[in-house]
């Protein structure tokens, strides 16, 4: 008899399903995915969720006991009612998302207990359970993609604050940057448009991509740019937090071979006391895993 729990992980671009075992690792077939974008409305996203609760529950091994679900969702949260209210899909402000995942399992005659954090929460419980943070004291582990996000693990456990909206770095202002957040700065998305305004002709993340690795200077001043802010972003939160480690992760850290490097030596220009210029900088250890392994950990750890 094997103990599973129900994954699910809800952004910007897309929503997934997954069951994930009791060592972290996700069910064979399991893993279902659905758009989101920022039209998302309740009532796509719930119809999203059920045929993605679907399609893991499909790969549900012979014997299994499912112990119940955990949501990582881009935030703001709300724990005590269940509800989210994404910076990055307005339209699916106030969906009660717990009570839809509930129902979901309920007409499918599954009775179980459903966990919701923040994305960068549960990223993070994953990273300091078997990934690249695990053994830290105090972590950060972010995401870089269609939006900026992180979350925080101290003595393993994770550091969800006073509304369980800790770690919500894409929204910090970078003074350098005229106040704008960190996420209109530096993500997948504002690279590209920044990129645009300064003549260049692609329109995506992966043009950016191929034409930094070809040589075009301004798609890879985009990606220093990109990086730069990420890194000073992090060195302020390094010293406020006093960090052992910050793992990263997401699509948009994958933009060029050294992305995850550029943040680095940018921290360390910018930590301004020894411990915080100590913070290690490291590539995530479960990549595009990361986020279900995490909202699957809000149950099984």
């Amino acid at each position: 008899m094997t103990d599973i729990a129900l994954a699910i992980d809800i952004g910007g671009t897309k929503l997934e399903a997954a069951l994930v075992t009791v060592d972290g690792g996700i069910v064979e077939g399991s893993r279902t995915r659905h758009p989101t974008g920022p039209e998302a409305t309740p009532e796509t996203l719930r119809a999203g969720l059920g045929s993605a609760i679907d399609g893991a529950l499909r790969a549900l091994p012979d014997h299994a006991v499912l112990l119940g679900a955990g949501i990582g969702s881009a935030g703001p949260v709300d724990l005590v009612r269940g509800t989210i209210a994404p910076v990055n899909m307005r339209g699916a402000h106030g969906f009660a998302l717990v009570a839809a995942v509930r129902d979901a399992l309920r007409s499918r005659a599954v009775v179980a207990p459903v966990h919701l954090r923040h994305d960068g929460g549960a990223l993070a419980l994953a990273e300091a359970w078997i990934g690249a943070t695990a053994g830290a004291r105090a972590s950060m582990s972010i995401v870089v993609s269609t939006g900026v996000g992180g979350g925080f693990v101290v003595d393993g456990r994770p550091m969800s604050g006073a509304s369980g909206n800790a770690g919500h770095l894409g929204q910090m202002r970078a003074e350098a940057w005229d106040g704008l957040t960190l996420e209109e700065v530096a993500s997948g998305p504002s690279s590209v448009t920044w990129a645009r305004s300064q003549g260049w002709a692609g329109s995506t993340g992966e043009d950016l991509a191929a034409d930094a690795a070809a040589g075009v200077p301004v798609a890879r001043a985009a990606i220093e740019r990109s990086a730069t802010a990420v890194g000073r972003t992090l060195a302020d939160a390094a010293t406020l937090m006093d960090l052992e480690v910050i793992a990263i992760g997401g699509g948009f850290s994958r933009v060029s071979p050294d992305y995850v490097e550029l943040v680095a030596a940018a921290a360390a220009a910018s930590a301004a006391l020894p411990y915080s210029q100590a913070t290690r900088i490291v590539r995530s250890g479960l990549g595009d895993e990361g986020p279900l392994i995490g909202a699957a950990a809000l149950v099984l750890r």
